[in-house]
């Protein structure tokens, strides 16, 4: 082999090894770039399903404060009123983080979410119409709304479980 055939030998090798290398690197980069999406995508999951646990049970818990309101006597129609307007409140905030969830996914969890909105939506729409007959009644002991109430309550709860077993099974929690 004389030397100019050395040096193209030497060339060639030289850049082969050089775009292998590129192209390790190159793949290397690929691989933490989809690992850093994956964990970002992850922690805005994370955030957005606890939101939308922590609203939900928020709600339960304003309407079950507005509830003893209602079956309570001696509580005033504007001590009604706060509790009905803290209970709307907790639904504006639930139903946001349930669109948070939509959008952030999976799917599977989306879905999830949205049947929780709708056993939310029956308890709310009940304590609704329970308060709207106690602002007609002059009183909130009707016990027609408090065992509808009461029965929507437990009729979230699989629902709620469900967004929750979603919800793990999305971020991979299941070990």
């Amino acid at each position: 082999m004389d030397g100019s055939t050395a040096t193209v030998l030497g060339t060639f090798i030289g850049a082969l090894g050089g775009l292998s290398g590129g192209w390790l690197t190159v793949l290397g980069q690929g691989r933490q770039q989809r690992a850093e999406h994956a964990r970002w995508r992850d922690e805005v999951r994370r955030d957005a399903y606890s939101t939308c646990l922590s609203a939900s049970k928020q709600l339960s818990a304003a309407w079950w404060k507005m509830s003893d309101l209602l079956g309570d006597d001696t509580s005033t129609p504007e001590q009604q009123q706060d509790g009905f307007i803290r209970a709307h409140d907790a639904w504006t905030e639930f139903s946001s983080a349930v669109a948070a969830v939509a959008v952030v996914g999976p799917r599977s969890v989306a879905d999830a979410a949205d049947t929780l909105r709708q056993a939310m939506y029956e308890m709310d729409m009940i304590g609704l119409s329970w308060y709207e007959a106690a602002r007609t009644s002059g009183h909130g002991s009707l016990e027609e709304f408090n065992a509808r109430f009461a029965s929507a309550a437990r009729a979230k709860r699989q629902p709620d479980k469900n967004f929750q077993i979603a919800a793990r099974a999305a971020l991979n929690t299941e070990t």
